[in-house]
């Protein structure tokens, strides 16, 4: 209900239509080609976490799809984003946060949880696909100030602000971070950067 009326007082949607369950979204979304945007809860019927979102993603992709739960669990995070959501909302988020969260969707960007900035501090060492590279020799301290704030899901322009940069060169600073890390967006480099500290199963 909180992001029904936030998406019709705040954000001037005029139809906003809810679902029970995923096979009901996934008939709304057959019927209609002008839904800008489906917020899924991760507990609702039919849903079997990432294997559902692919295929919702995979059917629908010019719908923008994110997803809401109570977890705050970096493992359910990482696992939605790697789905190919536009962004997780923890329900926790207060309305300006989830305000700025649903305008970044709907801007194209792609929002990741505060949750999940206390991993943007990238190890002195990783384990690349070819061996053991050092990060210091990899990035950039610039270039780590970029990571952190984009794995707070701060867009281009809120990164160019708060680093005092052109928005070309926070271009150039993530095509090296998205080269370093073997990724192609944005939210792959997030997901990229969580891995490094997660705990190791040895």
């Amino acid at each position: 209900m909180a992001i029904s009326t936030l998406l019709t007082r705040e954000l001037g949607f005029s139809d906003v239509v809810e679902v029970r369950s995923l096979d009901d979204a996934k008939d709304h979304l057959l019927e209609r080609d002008d839904v800008s945007i489906a917020i899924l809860d991760l507990s609702i019927p039919g849903l079997k976490a990432a294997m559902g979102l692919r295929a919702l993603r995979a059917s629908f992709p010019e719908t923008k799809v994110a997803v809401a739960s109570t977890s705050n669990s970096k493992r359910s995070i990482i696992s939605a984003l790697e789905s190919g959501v536009h962004g997780y909302l923890p329900k926790n988020l207060n309305v300006p946060e989830l305000t700025a969260a649903l305008n970044l969707i709907l801007d194209g960007g792609i929002y990741v949880p505060p949750s999940l900035a206390d991993v943007a501090q990238v190890p002195e060492t990783i384990m690349g696909r070819s061996g053991q590279y050092s990060a210091r020799s990899q990035l950039t301290p610039r270039q780590m100030d970029v990571l952190e704030l984009l794995v707070q899901g701060k867009p281009n322009k809120e990164i160019a602000s708060a680093l005092n940069l052109g928005n070309g060169t926070v271009k150039i600073h993530l095509a090296a971070i998205f080269r370093y890390f073997g990724v192609s967006n944005r939210a792959a480099a997030a997901i990229a950067s969580a891995r490094l500290r997660e705990p190791s199963p040895f």
